[in-house]
């Protein structure tokens, strides 16, 4: 029964009501909840109103279950929500922080105008211990040799592992000739222009760059490993052997001496190796010194082969050593020989 009907009831009642209230209480008491079609009608509306508030939450919690299992399959969904979110709730913190800069003279707010949250994806950095025990152990004495953060380093190591493994060179030779070239810096620069972690020629191997976006890429350290690995690899294939490769690598394929670079970077190799297969090795542990000898002829034409890209296909600095190389700017790279290491 609506409630229209229920009111045309009840005034029917109301109609004879008076007669049966004088007669029976009972009949009175039943004609008195008759009389107000007014409450049967706020009570259909309040049914009506849980019914369709209990539908619309059964609708909203679908809606939410078939949300959540979309995005349960789309990761990139999921994080330009997350992304979207985090930046409104940034602008928020920022708006509020602002203010409260202007009213307490605080200067915090200016950085916080600054935030940018998504900066942590440009770091080159991984904590030293998501590596494995040989890759945790390489990076802490790396960090302790050559005063650098372990974090970044650690990225590094992780890089050195993953690229020599696809390349079938091994880590340990990646990372020293890392150390040699830059000592792990990745804006260095020698004067002929060789650049960042591996110290290659930017300009030379412009191509290699190209899929990365570039030269700048080249002080990205990443970036920079991965060009100089596989410009490492072709100096070996072409010259045929390790030490070989690495002279062709710094650049002396012509010259009579590579200034004890190869050397260098085979010892510095034998420590890595030595930490990563778990011996305590002290920070301190020297590499070949150079010292001067007696000038050696170099024939005229490979002298001037050297210069040339030809000649130099690593693109590193042709005449030169290592831009770590202690030896004196003023002794070429044909006068320098090297001393037996010392032992440890």
């Amino acid at each position: 029964m609506t409630a229209y009907e229920r009111a045309a009831t009840s005034l029917e009642f109301v109609a004879v009501g008076a007669d049966e209230v004088e007669k029976s209480p009972k009949a009175g008491r039943k004609v008195a909840g008759l009389r107000s079609p007014a409450v049967l009608f706020v009570q259909d509306v309040l049914e009506g109103v849980r019914c369709v508030s209990h539908n619309a939450l059964a609708m909203v919690g679908l809606t939410a279950v078939v949300a959540a299992l979309f995005l349960m399959g789309r990761a990139d969904v999921r994080f330009t929500l997350e992304s979207q979110a985090l930046n409104w709730l940034m602008e928020r913190a920022n708006l509020r922080a602002g203010v409260a800069a202007d009213d307490a003279g605080d200067n915090d707010g200016e950085l916080l105008a600054m935030a940018e949250p998504d900066a942590i994806q440009r770091a080159t950095a991984t904590n030293p211990s998501e590596l494995n025990r040989q890759q945790s152990a390489v990076a802490y004495w790396i960090s302790r040799r050559y005063n650098v953060a372990p974090e970044p380093i650690s990225r590094l190591v992780q890089e050195a592992w993953a690229v020599g493994r696809r390349v079938n060179l091994e880590p340990t030779l990646v990372l020293a000739v890392m150390a040699i070239e830059s000592g792990f810096n990745p804006f260095a620069q020698s004067h002929v222009g060789a650049q960042g972690l591996m110290q290659v020629m930017t300009r030379v191997h412009s191509d290699k760059y190209q899929i990365f976006g570039g030269q700048n890429a080249a002080f990205d350290p990443v970036t920079n490993l991965r060009v100089g690995v596989q410009v490492l690899k072709e100096c070996i294939h072409k010259a045929g052997s390790l030490e070989g490769g690495l002279k062709y690598y710094v650049g002396a394929a012509n010259l009579v001496d590579d200034g004890g670079y190869a050397s260098k970077v085979l010892a510095e190799q034998g420590y890595l190796r030595q930490v990563a297969n778990g011996v305590k090795l002290p920070v301190t542990v020297s590499l070949p010194q150079a010292v001067v000898q007696a000038d050696v002829p170099v024939a005229p034409a490979a002298a001037a082969k050297a210069g040339s890209a030809a000649a130099n296909p690593a693109g590193v600095q042709p005449v030169a050593p290592a831009a770590s190389d202690a030896a004196p700017v003023a002794h070429r790279p044909e006068q320098v020989a090297l001393l037996t290491p010392t032992a440890h």
